[in-house]
């Protein structure tokens, strides 16, 4: 891989430097052997042992096999870590109180949801979730019960549609990373033409990703340029959407600057072809737009800890539908017996969320867990809030579940 320098071209591993949130997707450019000088999200030194640890193995000779990943508590479909489970994925028609629905499905069903991540975006929801028995603590294989649990869901998605293509819904046991998999799923799903809901207070003009694709006459590479808001897994997004594409990266340049992010990537279709007709070059736009925006949720976020049991999923977003809050993203997972939720959240029409409808929830989930509520310091919202008196002190989510276990 060649790395840009000083504008230089230097085609050995050289160091890339961006924030890092989980390093496991850095295996994703396991075979491209370059040398990555990380941070943390707080933009600090890695210094803890596990981690670096963590980092070295999944890096290592054995990090990209089967074996490799067993061991890897990060996001995938089948790691043994997790314990024996069903990955169930959904894609459809997002409403306000659907997340909720589906969780009181498999509530209903007897099955605990011990990991999940939703997504949404331009009216579209794509959901990972993996589940297990209550009774038995292992993966579903009754397949009339799975055929059950399928139907519901499927009646769940397409709410009052009557298109069987609206909604669709598949498991598996493969070993996909979510993250990757949910850029897969919308892909497909082509919502990088639905109608946008992103407002001009989300991404204000400066935030707003700029991206071009040129052809490079000397090398016979397409290039394309993406400036936008820095932040963690945006290479990884960008590189995966590319991939998904069937391109190939050849060349990287990347850089940051304060709040803003710059990357050139220098590719080429599978087949060697460049970028030609001003049509794939605009699908290339569009579908990097939307990757780039579909991880982006800014504005509140709750953070909950709580003993884990079937239902708690169930009961926390029927909690939130109850109080008008439709969640925008979602993450899920199991430590121990602990469950480590993170939900971001709007109200019903998008807006964000007002300080009596967040104090009501303090009282109300507050009571039987963990709940810490966060605002993205980028926004500017947030900040208003803050300074207005009611928003609390934030703090990372290893805090909050080192609170909880003590």
């Amino acid at each position: 891989m060649a790395i840009a320098v000083a504008g230089k071209w230097h085609y050995v591993p050289l160091p890339l430097r961006f924030s890092l949130s989980n390093t496991e997707y850095l295996t994703l450019f396991y075979s491209l052997q370059p040398v990555f000088h990380v941070t943390d999200q707080q933009g600090k030194k890695i210094t803890d042992g596990k981690t670096i640890d963590y980092i070295e193995r999944v890096l290592g000779p054995k990090g990209h096999t089967t074996d490799g990943m067993k061991d890897c508590p990060g996001k995938r479909v089948g790691v043994h870590s997790f314990g024996n489970h069903t990955a169930i994925e959904l894609i459809g028609r997002d409403r306000p109180g659907l997340l909720s629905e589906i969780s009181a499905v498999l509530a209903n069903l007897h099955f605990n949801v011990t990991v999940a991540e939703v997504w949404t975006h331009n009216r579209r929801i794509a959901c990972v979730l993996y589940v297990n028995d209550n009774t038995t603590s292992g993966s579903v294989n009754d397949p009339n019960r799975l055929s059950i649990m399928e139907e519901q869901l499927k009646h769940i998605m397409r709410g009052c549609e009557d298109d069987d293509n609206v909604a669709r819904t598949s498991f598996s046991m493969g070993f996909t990373h979510i993250d990757r998999r949910l850029h897969q799923m919308l892909l497909a799903d082509r919502d990088y033409e639905g109608g946008g809901v992103t407002t001009e207070v989300d991404y204000p003009p400066s935030f707003k990703p700029k991206i071009t694709v040129e052809r490079c006459e000397e090398k016979g590479y397409s290039v394309v340029t993406v400036r936008c808001k820095d932040r963690a897994k945006l290479m990884f997004d960008i590189v995966c959407t590319l991939t998904d594409m069937q391109y190939v990266v050849f060349h990287a340049n990347i850089s940051s600057n304060g709040p803003y992010a710059s990357q050139e990537y220098f590719i080429r279709h599978m087949d060697g072809c460049t970028l030609d007709t001003e049509g794939e070059k605009e699908r290339v736009v569009k579908c990097l737009e939307a990757a780039i925006h579909r991880r982006v949720s800014e504005g509140l976020s709750l953070e909950l800890c709580a003993k884990d049991r079937v239902g708690l999923l169930s009961e926390v977003t029927r909690i939130l539908r109850e109080n008008g809050l439709s969640v925008r993203r979602a993450g899920v997972s199991t430590v121990g017996e602990k469950a480590v939720n993170v939900f971001y959240v709007r109200d019903a029409y998008g807006n964000p969320v007002d300080a009596k409808t967040i104090e009501a929830l303090r009282k109300e989930i507050g009571q039987t867990m963990m709940l810490n509520v966060k605002k993205d310091p980028s926004s500017m919202k947030a900040r208003e809030a803050e300074t207005s008196g009611w928003a609390k002190t934030s703090f990372f989510f290893g805090n909050l579940l080192e609170k909880f276990l003590a």
